[in-house]
């Protein structure tokens, strides 16, 4: 028996020692040529400055997109990339701010920090009523309110009283605060709180029709966080779907005063000025794909990703010109270093992520899998609906994608990787990360991530994967807000990111065998079918 047992750890070692020899298959001059290029002579920062400075905020089919996916095109082939091309997929209407001014005119001067919101008109000149504080967050809340608001400014939003943060803006992640990622997160299957949330997408068309009928001369919002930050999202891009009454997104600290001075007397008098383009020329969206081809064309391919779109009230520095240049960079180090991975290696620059993941979402359906029968659904039913279709339909190309990685969390340093509750993948990630320990991006935690274009990928049985980012000042004030500028990315962070992700791309594309993958998703049971669910879900 002792020599059996001594015969059996032999051969387990045997085999652990060779599956180590698997998967580090990029050898130490390969990693040392990477870093050396991402390290000293770093173009992230150039790629990220002209993205955020000169092209500006890119909004799904807007003109300032359309400048950035010809250009983006033109640097992978300059840097010698090959197949670069874009994929169009329906979308819808291009919006652009032309300009833009809210002042409070009474009972003082005061010029407010606000912003169309995303895809509303115009007001054809100047504007001017006083302000009615009217909540409305329901159909119901229409009643409350019918006969009250002809030629008013109508304040939709619940003013609250200040939402100062209680920990600091900026901060970095510790180890304890990594150890506390490392968590199976069981999946949750409700069926009925998807249907309840595809019940409500329709509100924002339903608001914008009773504020016409009642003759409101405008629409104002509260922005979601202190500091003067707005962020002017809206989400009816659809050709047939554009409101009639304009609306503006107001900075809370603004919006306040505005419900204060309402509340106590006479309520004040705004103007509203903006002046707002459609573009109707093209409702296709376009992702941006270019590759570096492999050596075995048998051996399918593997893929990094960000999206290239953003919002408006900033430049989309962190959110997510930094994912998508660090992207551009590991594809750069690649080239300029002269590897020749077995696998090929596609990077991809989605748009539409903003509006729903409908970029990758579209990769997925066209070159990976469809679920439930052809789609008709747009926009936010189409997000929000897309996972409770059945049965997946794997498509040929499914079984040639190796592994998708996704960069989307601001420009901070890239700490490791999420599993996405795949733990065959952990000691396969942590051997690719090994030689980044000094870089602070070894951890491999098991949870999943969810909101960015890895999802749907992982929806369909894609292994697809995030990295873990230090947040800096990410969630806290950069996300989505008009301080999202080149004055908030870290440069060191950046080139380290840009690093390891070329390291990774290569270890999985030279890899002698595939990650391995979770099953093709089936429909799941319910997770708990007694459970009532609320209607504010």
């Amino acid at each position: 028996m002792r020599r059996l047992l001594l015969a059996a750890s032999a051969t387990i070692a045997l085999t652990a020692a060779a599956a180590a020899q698997d998967r580090s298959s990029v050898t130490g001059p390969a990693l040392n040529r990477i870093i050396d290029e991402g390290a000293n002579h770093s173009q992230v920062m150039v790629t990220a400055e002209y993205m955020d400075d000169v092209i500006g905020p890119r909004l799904t089919n807007s003109p300032a997109m359309r400048r950035a996916e010809e250009w983006t095109q033109g640097k992978f082939r300059e840097w010698g990339l090959v197949n670069v091309h874009r994929e169009g997929f329906p979308f819808g209407r291009g919006w652009t701010i032309e300009r833009s001014s809210v002042r409070m005119t009474a009972p003082r001067p005061i010029q407010l920090t606000a912003i169309p919101i995303a895809w509303t008109p115009g007001t054809s000149g100047p504007v001017s009523g006083s302000v009615i504080v009217a909540p409305i967050a329901r159909e119901r809340d229409f009643a409350r309110w019918h006969g009250r608001l002809t030629g008013k400014i109508v304040m939709v939003s619940l003013p609250g009283t200040g939402d100062e943060p209680g920990t600091p803006a900026f901060r970095r992640l510790a180890a304890d605060d990594l150890q506390r990622l490392d968590q199976f997160t069981p999946a949750r299957y409700d069926p009925e709180a998807a249907d309840r949330r595809l019940a409500r997408l329709d509100f924002a068309k339903k608001l914008d029709a009773f504020l016409k009928a009642e003759g409101a001369l405008a629409y104002a919002t509260q922005s979601g966080r202190d500091g003067k930050l707005v962020s002017g999202e809206g989400y009816l891009f659809g050709a047939g779907d554009t409101q009639v009454v304009p609306g503006v997104q107001i900075a809370a600290e603004d919006y306040r005063r505005l419900a204060r001075l309402a509340k106590i007397g006479q309520a004040p008098t705004v103007e509203i000025d903006t002046q707002v383009r459609f573009d109707d020329s093209d409702a296709q969206a376009y992702n941006i794909i270019a590759e570096i081809r492999g050596t075995d064309p048998s051996a399918g391919y593997v893929m990094a990703g960000a999206h290239l779109d953003s919002w408006v009230a900033g430049d989309g520095a962190a959110d997510n010109g930094a994912g998508s240049a660090m992207v551009m960079e590991a594809a750069r180090i690649l080239a300029a270093t002269g590897q020749r991975p077995r696998r090929t290696i596609r990077f991809a620059l989605w748009a539409g992520e903003e509006q729903g993941l409908l970029g990758s979402l579209a990769y997925v359906e066209s070159h990976l899998a469809t679920r439930g029968g052809a789609a008709t659904a747009t926009g936010l039913q189409r997000f929000y609906g897309w996972s409770n279709r059945w049965p997946i339909t794997v498509r040929p190309e499914h079984a040639q994608l190796a592994a998708y990685f996704n960069i989307d969390n601001g420009s901070g340093r890239l700490r490791g990787l999420y599993a996405e509750n795949n733990p065959a993948v952990v000691p396969i990630f942590r051997d690719w990360l090994a030689p980044f320990a000094s870089m602070g991006a070894s951890t491999v935690v098991m949870r999943p991530t969810g909101g960015t274009d890895h999802v749907f990928m992982q929806a369909v049985g894609i292994p697809g994967f995030q990295f873990i980012q230090d947040p800096l000042d990410y969630d806290s004030r950069i996300h989505h807000s008009s301080i999202d500028t080149f004055d908030h990315l870290k440069a060191d962070d950046m080139r380290q990111g840009s690093i390891v992700l070329a390291s990774v791309l290569l270890q999985a594309a030279n890899a002698a065998q595939a990650l391995p993958r979770s099953p093709v998703p089936t429909r799941p049971v319910v997770t708990d079918p007694f459970a009532y669910g609320g209607e504010d879900e």
